[in-house]
């Protein structure tokens, strides 16, 4: 992971840990002749300008200090966010028909994280969520019930809710990093299990409170605690469905950008500060006041 953005996102105050091992290096051939880059919309652009922005990505090295060509960084790794940042803004210029210097100008420019970022579609049908689907602000969580500061999170973003009644819908998403979190993957079963009865936040909240306890036999003491059906809670603990549905909403993660736990959209825009009431719920306001 690049060493500048594991910086900040420390700052931050998050775990960053990527939920899978980058994949095999992708040869020189292969990104060079690339037409088409991850997370890089190239719509509407005449040959000519498609031409000259795969070029300047194929000779530009990342800004984030990963000593890849942009074009490289963005098949490589598509979840760094300064080479997607970098290529969109080439793009963004040529389209505004801006020159070749002006363009390589403003896809430098772009090598910092900004408070939100560009949004992005996610799905949240059937996800576990609090607050009205009108509210004007959504907020996506991606987290893992075995990490620390998701557990921090998670009673700063009630707070949240509570301070805006009504006008924020938290929406929780998994992203189970079980490279480093043993029990995550269970945590997260159980926790959808949970949500088969209607009783996910009832268990997301005994999780967190018990991050470090979590384990099967505790769980399923949980599960009786906050009175499901057991047979049923059992049978969906393990089922391959319900791995499925924490697998998709990791790959979903992924896909997305997610570089570790917790991350927060706003409205489809990631947020890239930190997760406190004093901070994020600034962002929040100034959201709900547009």
């Amino acid at each position: 992971m690049k060493s500048l953005l594991l910086f900040v996102a420390l700052a931050a105050g998050v775990a960053q840990q990527p939920n899978v091992p980058l994949p095999p290096a992708v040869p020189e051939k292969v990104w060079k002749s690339a037409t088409d880059l991850p997370n890089v919309d190239m719509t509407g652009l005449s040959p000519d300008q498609k031409h000259a922005v795969l070029k300047l990505l194929r000779e530009e090295a990342c800004t984030c200090g990963c000593q890849m060509k942009m074009a490289q960084c963005r098949m490589q790794d598509p979840k760094c966010a300064f080479s997607r940042m970098s290529s969109n803004a080439a793009v963004k210029a040529i389209k505004e028909g801006k020159t070749p210097d002006q363009m390589r100008a403003a896809a430098l420019s772009e090598n910092h994280l900004k408070t939100l970022d560009d949004p992005v579609k996610i799905h949240t049908d059937g996800d576990p969520s609090k607050g009205p689907a009108s509210a004007k602000v959504t907020l996506v969580e991606f987290s893992d019930f075995q990490c620390p500061f998701c557990a921090q999170a998670a009673f700063q973003l009630e707070e949240l809710l509570d301070r805006y009644p009504g006008q924020v819908r938290l929406v929780y998403k998994q992203y189970p990093i079980a490279m480093i979190h043993s029990q995550a993957m269970l945590a997260a079963r159980a926790s959808l299990a949970a949500n088969y009865q209607g009783k996910f936040w009832l268990m997301h909240d005994k999780m967190f409170s018990n991050g470090k306890s979590l384990s099967r036999e505790n769980i399923i003491a949980w599960a009786k605690q906050i009175n499901l059906d057991m047979p049923r809670f059992l049978k969906d603990l393990d089922a391959k469905e319900t791995q499925a549905a924490v697998d998709r909403d990791a790959k979903e993660g992924d896909d997305i950008g997610v570089l570790g736990t917790p991350t927060v959209f706003l409205n489809g825009q990631r947020y890239n500060g930190e997760l406190t009431v004093a901070d994020f719920g600034k962002v929040v306001e100034g959201e709900l006041k547009k």
